[in-house]
């Protein structure tokens, strides 16, 4: 796995530039599928909502809720950037979640893996304390076999001491080391800010390989 941790994004977006555009409940009544987006993945009850309010430095922007499971949507959120999104994707494994509902998010999130043209990277939330489940296995298995650069987001970092933390960290970098497309690995609190500027370069990274295709599409015009 190449450290891409020191490249310098061609494009800075502002992330706290963030706002609501839609929600679906399943891909065709998603926003339309022009453009580009980073869709935000993770167990319930990992840290999604909240990894997602800090980069964007807006604490009601994606669902929190001390209940794991509540987000059930597909939720985009517009960027200063035309046509450039990020997305919260609904959480799941979460074991009071009813059999059926686990099954339609299942049919829903892999809908929208698999057939999301706009969809160019993922940032997947893993809880430092409980990293590399049978679903983040799952997501980097995909991530892999499509091609699809990922972030990890080791999150909650803030629960454990540094030198347990770190040593979390070079266990998912050893573990993932041929994996080929990770971005980046990256210990992350919400309530600290730690890996805060870290994770916005890594998707400043991540847009950046599409955004300048675009732009080199225009002189060509």
């Amino acid at each position: 796995m190449s450290d891409t941790s020191e490249k310098i994004p061609a494009f800075r977006l502002a992330y706290n530039s963030a706002e609501f555009l839609q929600s679906g409940s399943k891909l065709k009544n998603c926003p339309s599928d022009e453009g580009i987006e980073i869709a935000f993945a993770g167990r319930s009850n990992a840290g999604k909502s909240s990894a997602i309010n800090c980069i964007t430095e807006n604490k009601k922007l994606a669902r929190t809720s001390k209940t794991p499971g509540r987000t059930q949507l597909i939720n985009f959120f517009s960027l200063d950037i035309e046509d450039v999104r990020l997305v919260d994707l609904p959480g799941y494994g979460y074991a009071k979640v009813s059999l059926d509902m686990k099954e339609a998010w299942g049919r829903h999130l892999e809908d929208y893996l698999q057939n999301r043209e706009s969809l160019v990277g993922l940032v997947l939330i893993m809880d430092i304390r409980k990293p590399l489940t049978e679903f983040d296995t799952m997501l980097l298995d995909w991530s892999k076999q499509s091609e699809l650069p990922i972030t990890v987001l080791l999150t909650k970092a803030d629960k454990l001491k540094y030198g347990p933390a770190k040593a979390c960290l070079l266990k998912v970098r050893e573990e993932l080391e041929e994996h080929g497309f990770i971005n980046d690995i990256i210990l992350f609190s919400s309530l600290k800010r730690t890996g805060l500027k870290e994770a916005r370069r890594a998707l400043d990274r991540n847009f950046s390989m599409f955004l300048q295709d675009e732009e080199a599409e225009k002189d060509e015009e």
